[in-house]
């Protein structure tokens, strides 16, 4: 089993208003329907399987860039609009937050009547995972949500959270299963994060007698692990610094959609009629879909596309995003008609703003960034679980990058 990462967030309390709800499940679905044409179900599990990935895809939808809400309500989305397509896609999403994490067996169960799969092993794999971060790591985190997310051909990723009353915070686990080896031995050797002193670690080369002994009386056997494991730890500000973003990157995008949109680029004919402010955003989410892994370490980047429901870094851009949206619909839907052009030049996106980095030097006041998105919040339609953004009063302009 390749263990994938962790990833420990602020708890945050409240809920995801229907506007916004509404919209994350359709732009998860577009997203993952986009990486199934595009690479297959796996590349979907193994992206999911990437904390830095994952924690990107939230913030792209409009979540706060770094709040353990992010989980339940990514999941959530993507169950949503998955699951009845599942039959077409290929990608069942089981478990879910309290009681629902309770019900993945049954999920399973009946996944395995409808497609063939193992579906014994599968509950148990399920069950594994969550007993490794639950019971045989005992970091302090008592885990609360659970989905496993098996695709047709039986591969499988994991994605759960636990809390912590103590830290005040919430730690997500990535699971993969393409790399299966074993569950109990070593599935931390690359975790970095903050030294919270002396655990219980039932999974560590040193436990193996005590494992040697409660494996006897349990008549099962150890293997060994070959694992990797990524842990990301969030800060406990809410809003967006300078320092949580690469400005390089960031300036790029901006650039590109604002201040010298290039329209001689080949690349970009196919998206006449996109506004700068929704080429900001689509830019970014090609960057999800097609980006490589090198280019999430960053993830509150991400929340330039369409802000965030508490306002940080500024208020989600309903129009923007429903542009993104239909943007993203056409040119999945001319691609299973055989025409490529504007998934094509979505793909470029990402490309472009790439080779805009080579040479960039960002020269942008920070914060005058934000306060011109939410400034001009009101054109784009934004809005927060506060309510709608007002037309402020006066003011003189302010430039970007």
């Amino acid at each position: 089993m390749k263990r994938s990462g962790s990833a420990d967030l602020p708890l945050h309390y409240g809920h995801v208003p229907p506007w916004l709800a509404k919209r994350m499940a359709l732009l998860g679905e577009a997203i993952v329907e986009t990486l199934i044409l595009e690479k297959g179900t796996g590349e979907v599990l193994r992206r999911l399987s990437d904390p830095f990935w994952f924690q990107s895809l939230g913030a792209v939808m409009g979540m706060d860039w770094h709040s353990s809400g992010i989980t339940t309500s990514v999941m959530g989305a993507l169950k949503r609009a998955i699951n009845p397509r599942s039959a077409e896609l290929g990608l069942y999403i089981t478990g879910g937050k309290g009681k629902y994490s309770r019900q993945t067996p049954d999920e399973l169960m009946r996944i395995g009547e409808k497609t063939g799969l193992d579906a014994e092993y599968l509950v148990r794999c399920s069950k594994l995972s969550a007993k490794v971060d639950n019971t045989a790591i005992q970091d302090g985190y008592q885990l609360y949500l659970h989905n496993f997310i098996v695709s047709k051909e039986g591969q499988w990723t994991v994605v759960q959270q636990g809390m912590s009353d103590a830290t005040s915070l919430a730690r997500r686990y990535h699971w993969h299963s393409p790399d299966l080896q074993s569950f109990v031995e070593e599935p931390h050797t690359a975790i970095e994060g903050q030294n919270q002193g002396l655990i219980l670690n039932m999974t560590d080369k040193g436990a193996k007698a005590s494992r040697n002994s409660v494996m006897e009386m349990s008549r099962e056997q150890p293997d060994k692990m070959l694992a990797e494991a990524r842990k990301i730890v969030m800060p406990n500000h809410h809003e967006v610094r300078a320092e949580d973003v690469n400005l390089k990157r960031l300036g790029s995008v901006l650039w590109l959609a604002h201040e010298k949109r290039p329209e001689d680029f080949e690349e970009l004919l196919l998206l006449k009629g996109v506004g700068p402010r929704t080429l900001q955003s689509l830019a970014l989410v090609s960057e999800v879909i097609y980006g490589s892994p090198s280019r999430f370490k960053d993830p509150a980047r991400f929340s330039f596309a369409h802000g965030g429901k508490d306002g940080h870094p500024f208020p989600v851009p309903v129009k923007t995003y429903d542009e993104t949206l239909s943007t993203l619909k056409t040119a999945i839907d001319r691609s299973k008609l055989g025409f490529t052009d504007k998934a094509e030049a979505l793909k470029n996106l990402s490309k472009i703003t790439e080779r805009a980095e080579k040479g960039f030097t960002p020269n942008a006041n920070f914060k005058k960034v934000i306060e011109k998105e939410r400034k001009d919040s009101w054109k784009y339609g934004g809005r927060t679980v506060f309510g709608k953004a007002q037309k402020p009063k006066g003011g003189d302009q302010l430039e970007l990058f």
